[in-house]
């Protein structure tokens, strides 16, 4: 039983929308609270306005409200549940806070007698209140950089004026660095100054003196209402100060500070815990120290809930933090609960590294055109992936590999930068490739001192990287014949991909595997285990490495593997990697999902992913998880070893459908739709060719390869053009040109990016309706689990779309042919599992605009607007467990829901903000109307056309 007795059902408010700043690590942490209460057979009611999130899923509370996160909601709510006895804010991020400061303030907790659990609101006022919280870390003996607050533009400029430059300008009460930047020279500091002002909600900056080239460092903490507190986890920023740690790369554990200083860092950290409140939860804090040998420390901020960094910390250390910190709100002591990885010890245990992680974010400039590129202190990443390794250099490596942007690591690849003056420009101005120009600048001869001069990075990491620079070198001097197996494996010990080592001995990656299989350098799989291997751990959460050889007691020799293979028949389900526009967390929705379905099923079920932010990599999601790049070499070597009857490529968005090339070329079976259907769908022109065979109508189209068969294509087409690359994801270089000039400037420009890609030039339906389903077939019978119309014209990319399920504007005719061209198309493909279609509707006629034969964007949403658990129904088609016939499908919706998408535009100025078949949108809400008088659906039908572009 909880220690307070009283608490039997309580609110937990969620985060929302997905915006930069504020993503999906808060749905892992709300989950894992919703899972941890219900435990204790607490009653949970959920308010969160996210349908593509698994936290929304029915299954996770008593009752879900997928209602705005607004103070009328939370009333609505409340009197639905008027015997609520506590709300937990700490889960939901910054969103989740100021909902229920509002509230607070506004007397509704007091109306309804709820109390507020696991912070307290005058610690939450003292934190966000820069000056409040300068004037008591001073009281208590906290050193702060000087920093002065400023409320109008006067007193700014008069605090510049003392302080003099370089300063940094935070802006009070935001979210992900919103309003705050580095202020280098006089000239910048007016419009950078308004911009903070204006930003904050309460108008209100702090100046601070900035501490160029100091290093930063996080720590988690958890304390219970007994006043124990646990160190998780130390995270070291590998970029110094004047960098949001949102943006920053880290590593975990700390590697450049002094035992000495780390214990000072410590005993700060809970000083500074225990003087913000009385309050039993988990706490975030963040430290400067200075560069030089006398390492002083300096607070930066405190932040008294669970942190974006919370679930860096739970994936790299295996303690779930926001379960334990739910635990701890309702009255649990550190010492009453159990580790959940060994068992057997206390969560009053500290967890101990045997390993290094590396968080490297994951941005996505190409969206935001003509937005600022550089790194600040104004977080702009919109994903994250960690790598795990035995070393720095391996955990880097991986961390390079798991990225999806093309590179197979740091150098080694043919793709590094050569000209001087763009390295030196890229060191100096903190790009989001800044972690392979290193690389490239030892390569290029540039000396370690002048790297360190420009970056402040700290000269370790730097060592690191020329170490590795150096076995590249020494590589190269080898063949494939000739490398020595000493080399080979110090090599793979660093982290390189065989990729790469194929391209320093200039041979084939198979090659590369096949030398490894006879020298017998295999992979081995470690357990992430919290304690370093002092106590036995129970929870299978793997990660791999290369070791030598090891003499076993019967003589044999061999590396120890820890992970050891079931005689179970096992399904293995691919991630969906880092997040991004266009492939989020529904994906992670979907994949987790599909997990559950399959050991439904009777399979031992093995998740592969290197998210850190997800629920699909949580510990205890599936039987098995390899926290591994979602990268042919490991997901091989995964395969070989575990021996699955298939792999599950369709839930993993385009992430782990481009693998499924791969995996038909090695015999490896495909659970589901087959990659000739999946292929048959991604290339756009024998697409084509299908609908016409079907006799289905599609946009008059043509393909081109270069600039000159994309001009004759126009002249026989008309413009406007829609012009689409193949096998691309979130509508990536999809634009409609309206003369010839635009055409041949976006053709050369797109077939320079991605050279080889066959185009797709179809003429552009102008003021078209867009429409789209989602069905699941098993290949002979075909369900249709919802058809959407936008209310957005057709151009406008369906990602960034507001979308009506069901439809309020098509007759019958259109709805019969939308019916009938998905049922057609589905079966034509051989679809096995989900499949979704869109379409565009012009003087009655329905034309196809693409099929996208797997998990789409659009099925968590359709799931949660009609109460139907469709991806667990579709995975178990995939496996041939069932026909789309065994199920009895009961939708139940009354009036409409609208998906409405989100943009995190305000984090880039003067950015282009209008709208076309390219997808910017980084989350999404849902909102139910009662039909279409409804105010909201009456806006947003209004503005349909305004951010239309060609």
């Amino acid at each position: 039983m909880p220690k307070q007795s009283n608490l039997k059902s309580i609110l937990i408010i969620g985060s929302g929308p997905i915006v930069i700043g504020q993503a999906c690590e808060f749905d892992y942490s709300g989950t894992q609270a919703l899972r941890s209460l219900r435990e204790d057979g607490i009653e949970t009611i959920l308010i969160n306005s996210n349908p593509a999130t698994i936290m929304t899923d029915p299954s996770m509370a008593d009752h879900v409200y997928l209602l705005p996160l607004t103070t009328k909601s939370i009333i609505q709510i409340l009197k639905e549940h008027p015997h609520i006895d506590a709300v937990l804010p700490t889960m939901g991020g910054q969103t989740a806070l100021n909902l229920c400061i509002e509230a607070d303030e506004k007397g509704i907790w007091k109306d309804f007698g709820v109390e507020i659990i696991g912070v307290n609101i005058d610690a939450i006022n003292i934190t966000e209140d820069r000056e409040k919280f300068r004037e008591l870390m001073l009281d208590i003996g906290i050193p702060m950089a000087p920093q002065a607050t400023a409320t109008s533009y006067l007193k700014g400029k008069e605090i510049a004026q003392e302080f003099g430059f370089p300063l940094i300008i935070r802006a009070s009460f935001t979210l992900g660095g919103a309003g705050a930047s580095f202020v280098y020279k006089e000239e910048d500091f007016d419009e950078l100054l308004t911009r903070g002002l204006e930003t904050s909600p309460i108008h209100e900056v702090m100046i601070d003196k900035a501490l160029i080239g100091w290093k930063e460092y996080e720590l988690e903490l958890l304390r219970d209402s007994n006043d124990n507190v646990v160190i998780i986890c130390a995270i070291e920023n590998m970029d110094p100060i004047g960098i949001h740690t949102g943006d920053s790369i880290t590593v975990a554990p700390a590697m450049t500070l002094s035992d000495k200083t780390y214990q000072k860092m410590r005993d700060m950290a809970i000083h500074m815990m225990r003087n913000i409140g009385d309050f039993a939860g988990g706490c975030n804090v963040q430290f400067a120290v200075s560069p030089d040998e006398n390492e002083d420390i300096i607070a930066i901020e405190i932040n008294p809930r669970v942190s974006r960094s919370s679930a860096l910390a739970s994936k790299a250390t295996g303690y779930p933090i926001a379960k334990i910190a739910a635990k701890l709100a309702l009255g649990y002591h550190l010492d009453e609960l159990e580790n959940q990885i060994t068992k057997s010890t206390s969560a009053l245990f500290e967890p101990t590294l045997d390993y290094v992680i590396v968080k490297i974010p994951r941005w996505n400039f190409d969206k935001f055109e003509g937005s600022d590129r550089t790194l600040g202190l104004q977080m702009k990443s919109v994903g994250e992936v960690m790598g795990i390794g035995r070393s720095f250099q391996e955990a880097l490596h991986k961390a390079t590999q798991s990225l999806e942007i093309k590179r197979n690591g740091l150098g080694a690849d043919g793709k590094g930068y050569k000209n001087y003056d763009q390295v030196i420009d890229k060191l100096t101005h903190a790009s989001w490739d800044r972690v392979f120009a290193i690389y490239d600048a030892i390569q290029m001869g540039i000396p370690l001192s002048r790297i360190h001069e420009i970056t402040k990075i700290d000269m370790w990491f730097l060592k690191q990287y020329e170490e590795l620079y150096f076995i590249e070198k020494e590589i190269s001097t080898f063949t494939i014949d000739t490398i020595q197996k000493d080399l080979l494996l110090e090599a793979k010990q660093k982290g390189y991909g065989d990729r790469q080592i194929a391209h320093m001995l200039g041979c084939l990656e198979s090659q590369v595997y096949n030398k490894r299989e006879e020298l017998n350098i295999n992979r081995v799989y470690k357990l992430v285990d919290t304690c370093a291997a002092e106590f036995e751990a129970k929870t299978p959460y793997y990660y791999s490495t290369f070791e030598n050889d090891v003499e076993t007691a019967d003589g044999t020799r061999q590396a120890d593997n820890e992970s050891i293979v079931s005689d179970k028949k096992k399904v293995i389900v691919l991630g969906s990697g880092p997040n991004r526009i266009g492939q989020g967390i529904e994906f992670d929705y979907c994949c987790v999902h599909g997990v559950l379905a399959a050991a439904e099923c009777g399979y031992e079920t093995i998740m592969i992913n290197c998210n850190p932010e997800t629920v699909s990599t949580d510990f205890d999601t599936a039987d098995k998880l390899y926290f591994e790049p979602v990268f042919w070499e490991h997901i091989y070597d995964i395969i070989k070893h575990e021996k699955p009857e298939g792999v599950i490529v369709q839930l993993g968005g385009q992430t782990a459908l481009k693998l499924a090339e791969k995996l038909e070329r090695y015999g490896i079976k495909i659970l589901g739709t087959s990659y000739q259907a999946l292929d048959l769908a991604e290339d756009r022109g024998h697409f084509s060719t299908l609908l016409k065979d079907l006799e289905i109508p599609y946009p008059e189209f043509d393909i081109a390869t270069t600039a000159d068969e994309a001009a004759a294509i126009a002249d026989v087409l008309d413009f406007p053009i829609l012009v689409r690359p193949s096998y691309v994801l979130g509508g990536q270089g999809m634009k409609i040109v309206i003369n010839k000039e635009e055409l041949e400037k976006h053709v050369v420009d797109l077939l320079s990016r991605m050279p080889g890609n066959q185009l797709l030039l179809d003429h552009y339906l102008d003021g078209a309706i867009e429409a789209e389903a989602d069905a699941i077939c098993d290949g002979e019978n075909v369900y249709i689990i919802g058809i959407m119309e936008h209310i957005e014209p057709c151009g406008i990319h369906s990602g960034d779309s507001n979308s009506l399920l069901p439809p309020f504007n098509l007759g019958d005719l259109v709805m019969q042919q939308i019916k009938d061209h998905t049922k057609k198309i589905a079966l034509a493909l051989n679809t096995v599992g989900l499949i979704n279609i869109q379409f565009a509707v012009k003087d009655d006629k329905v034309y196809i605009i693409e099929a996208n034969p797997r998990a789409s964007r659009t099925v968590p949403f359709i799931a949660k607007a009609y109460g139907e658990p469709y991806v667990n129904y579709a995975t178990k088609v995939m496996l041939g467990e069932k026909k789309v016939t065994d199920f009895e499908f009961n939708p139940k919706l009354n009036g409409y829901a609208i998906k409405q998408p989100v943009f995190s535009f305000n984090k880039f100025h003067n950015v282009n903000k209008k709208l076309g078949p390219e997808m910017k949108s980084t989350g999404e809400s849902i909102l139910f109307i009662d039909d279409l008088k409804d105010d909201e659906f009456y806006n947003l039908y209004s503005r349909r056309k305004m951010y239309l572009s060609k």
